[in-house]
């Protein structure tokens, strides 16, 4: 490694920091700072290169780095803070996503005049929130606690529920000239990743749940030892299934954070300034690859498509998971402004 791949990364650090007190000085979400700092060190100034940096490592790096920060996320989805607006959760990560699904499909169809499978693609993938804007947003908006937690648990849910259908996608749409049929090959992909995420995740769960509760290990290790246990079933999930690896976590967060005797608040801390530095280091990163030039020669259609996404798609899926649940209506317009 040589004094200039450790000054970039330094480098990345540093401004990533003055990015996060920049934004809570003026109470805005970290990320718009995050993001205008990787295009300006990216495609504008040239200073970053995130794939000469960090090579054939970037994208295992990514990967790793989301399965931490969803696991994060998972592990503070409580089924007790949820109460009464659970049917409203179910409905944004069921019915919602589906609505989602159809409409910016749809559009991106019309608008673009690209394949139905691309636009299909393109879709599914756009039901996705995340937690790598959701959480950091939490933080600025601040916004009631019905409405926080019902965002939390969809940007968080929704995750690896938005890697699903993309591979389920492509997996129909590459299987489709099979002679055994897109059909059954799809369904054999979906049944093997949930039954391999979900067991992943639990049996991984419940051994470091084990070790929590029984002092197996030492205080000192839990924090690693954890860190350790959700990149391993990442890993073994991912290997075993593609792409079923943010289920794992994100089912493994979810079953420690409910289960009794386990005390999550030993590393929920940890966890949370780690997530806290992932994610200042994947937007800088991921930032610095766009390409301004193909993003440019999409034109009108990108911004149409956007304008659907936030002002038809989102506000349509949120008017009916929220259907004759208890949220006012100035809390459901919060929730239909907070789009992908």
């Amino acid at each position: 490694m040589t004094d200039t791949t450790i000054a970039t990364i330094a480098a990345i650090g540093v401004v990533g920091g003055a990015c996060q007190w920049l934004a809570w000085r003026m109470r805005l979400p970290a990320i718009l700072f995050l993001l205008i700092a990787g295009i300006v060190a990216g495609p504008i100034g040239g200073w970053l290169d995130p794939d000469a940096l960090l090579g054939d490592l970037l994208f295992p790096f990514v990967s790793l780095a989301v399965s931490v920060i969803l696991f994060e996320g998972s592990l503070t989805l409580k089924f007790s803070e949820i109460r009464g607006i659970e049917t409203v959760v179910r409905r944004f990560v069921t019915t919602g996503a589906l609505v989602t699904w159809v409409i910016v499909t749809l559009a991106t169809q019309w608008i673009t005049g690209i394949s139905w499978g691309l636009a299909t693609l393109f879709g599914a993938v756009m039901v996705v929130t995340g937690p790598t804007v959701i959480v950091p947003m939490l933080r600025t908006v601040r916004p009631t606690m019905h409405i926080a937690n019902v965002l939390r648990w969809e940007g968080i849910v929704i995750d690896p529920i938005g890697a699903l259908l993309a591979v389920l996608v492509y997996e129909f749409l590459v299987s489709s000239g099979t002679a055994g049929g897109a059909v059954g090959a799809t369904l054999m992909v979906f049944l093997k990743l949930i039954s391999v995420g979900s067991l992943a995740g639990i049996g991984v769960g419940y051994l470091v749940g084990e070790a929590l509760r029984r002092d197996w290990l030492p205080h000192y290790m839990f924090n690693v030892a954890t860190l350790a246990a959700v990149m391993g079933a990442f890993a073994l999930s991912n290997a075993l299934s593609h792409e079923s690896g943010l289920l794992a976590v994100t089912v493994m967060g979810i079953y420690l954070a409910n289960r009794k005797g386990v005390p999550v608040e030993e590393i929920l801390s940890f966890k949370e300034s780690l997530s806290l530095l992932l994610i200042t280091a994947l937007f800088i990163l991921l930032a610095a690859r766009l390409d301004l030039s193909l993003l440019l020669g999409l034109g009108w259609g990108a911004v149409q498509i956007f304008l659907v996404v936030q002002f038809v798609a989102r506000p349509v899926n949120v008017l009916l998971s929220t259907r004759g649940s208890t949220l006012s209506w100035r809390e459901r317009g919060l929730l239909a402004w907070i789009a992908p």
